[in-house]
């Protein structure tokens, strides 16, 4: 069985500014070092990376619908579903 995971990234560039970065992936871990390593999304390159969210698919297709709905989330709700998810 297949396994898609959506991800947040929080991102910190030199100038201390942070965002987040959303995507998904089948690999999670190797996806994590890429961006870490500045392979990953150029979003990424250059930055501190961190991971802050996932969860977890078992079909391609929902996993990037996903990944659309959390990418069009405001700033605040991104924070919001991070500190849901590191409640529990």
């Amino acid at each position: 069985m297949a396994v898609f995971y959506v991800y947040i990234m929080e991102t910190t560039s030199k100038d201390g500014k942070k965002a987040y970065y959303t995507g998904y992936t089948n690999d999670l871990y190797r996806r994590w070092k890429e961006h870490r390593k500045g392979t990953g999304a150029k979003f990424c390159r250059g930055r501190h990376v961190e991971l802050k969210f996932f969860e977890t698919y078992t079909e391609r297709k929902t996993a990037m619908k996903r990944e659309l709905e959390i990418k069009s989330y405001t700033k605040q709700k991104k924070i919001n579903l991070i500190d849901s998810f590191n409640k529990s």
